[in-house]
């Protein structure tokens, strides 16, 4: 009887009559569709879906909660992924979302599924590289779960942080003529993949050749050890700079425009000759025959911080060397366009799941 009534309560939420593929659907609309007949009823949820954190009220300040999820074979593999690293990671993931709100993070979650082929001794190699994080970015890990998985390893973070109520920055938010702006540089965390990649498959064809990765250092570094841009809000802070719009570049800068211009209901102007590429990413894209601007726009896994600021704030960030002014935002509502170093103009199509493998 209670399958009945759930039955019947879902044909009531989702009239589906046929058959629909979630591919069909891209990881945008996947998002929309399930999320829209969620309405918000505590009066704590200050903010549900839609943003890089939900948002509770605790009184004098927002707390921050986010989740994120990496599977293996999906965001990581561990032929050339090093446990210490992959912990590392996983908090620097969660926490992102966190200096994406302009906000600090306190705490997190772990929840863990797990494989008869790990030993006690790789699990303990995970969370060392999860206390690195935990000390370097000034978090607890305060609890978590563990489960058997029968398809490798899958890591779930939950993180906790908060924000004083007047200096929250959502994705919603910025004004036609606000520049953007993005912390860092584009590109090298994919790039660094690529590398990997590469070396692995000539591993498996000749196991007794050593992968030559010293001249990759900084663009590998990117991929396996995510860095959470913490410091670009302390910096923000002292400089008396508070975003109109802001969003951590996970899935790659095309598909974060796509989320800031729907939010905040324009779209956005960028340069091709404005994008910082760390020279590193340049030549190894090049010798992949892929062109360096792409590979910035729409490579995923840099967790830099992009976000609008008003006209009036440029005086306090152009000084500054690692943010990059790259565009403006419009009055063409999600409509995102890139001038080329050619001066020839082409639209930016946002991608969605960037980061499989």
């Amino acid at each position: 009887m209670f399958a009945l009534r759930c039955s019947a309560y879902l044909c009531k939420m989702f009239d589906n009559s046929e058959r629909t593929e979630i591919g069909a659907m891209g990881e945008f609309g996947l998002i929309q569709h399930l999320s829209q007949h969620f309405e918000v009823k505590n009066s704590k949820t200050f903010k549900g879906i839609g943003d890089d954190c939900a948002v509770i009220d605790c009184g004098d300040h927002f707390g921050l909660l986010t989740t994120d999820l990496l599977l293996e074979g999906v965001h990581f593999d561990l032929s050339f992924h090093p446990l210490k690293h992959l912990g590392y990671k996983a908090i620097s993931v969660a926490i992102s979302d966190i200096y994406a709100m302009n906000g600090m993070a306190d705490q997190v979650v772990v929840g863990l599924g797990l494989s008869n082929r790990f030993s006690l001794e790789a699990v303990e190699e995970l969370y060392a590289g999860m206390q690195i994080a935990c000390e370097h970015f000034g978090v607890d890990l305060v609890g978590g779960d563990t489960t058997t998985s029968q398809s490798g390893l899958v890591i779930s973070m939950s993180a906790y942080g908060r924000v004083a109520k007047d200096k929250i920055v959502y994705r919603g938010g910025a004004q036609v003529g606000d520049l953007l702006v993005v912390s860092g540089d584009l590109g090298g965390a994919y790039m660094g993949l690529q590398i990997l990649e590469r070396e692995k498959r000539v591993f498996l064809e000749v196991p007794n050749m050593q992968p030559d990765l010293e001249q990759y250092d900084y663009i590998v570094g990117r991929q396996l050890k995510a860095e959470a841009r913490k410091d670009v809000v302390e910096l923000l802070k002292i400089l008396d700079v508070k975003p109109t719009s802001m969003i951590d570049v996970s899935d790659g800068v095309a598909s974060e425009l796509h989320h800031l211009g729907k939010a905040s209901g324009c779209g956005f102007h960028i340069y091709e000759e404005k994008l910082p590429i760390d020279s590193q990413t340049i030549d190894t894209a090049l010798s992949f025959d892929l062109n360096p601007s792409i590979v910035a726009l729409n490579g995923g896994e840099d967790y830099e911080l992009l976000f609008t600021v008003g006209q009036t704030d440029y005086e306090k960030i152009k000084t500054m060397p690692d943010f990059t002014v790259i565009g403006y935002a419009t009055d063409v509502t999600s409509k995102n366009m890139l001038r080329t170093k050619s001066d020839n103009q082409f639209e930016i199509k946002a991608q969605g799941w960037p980061d499989s493998q």
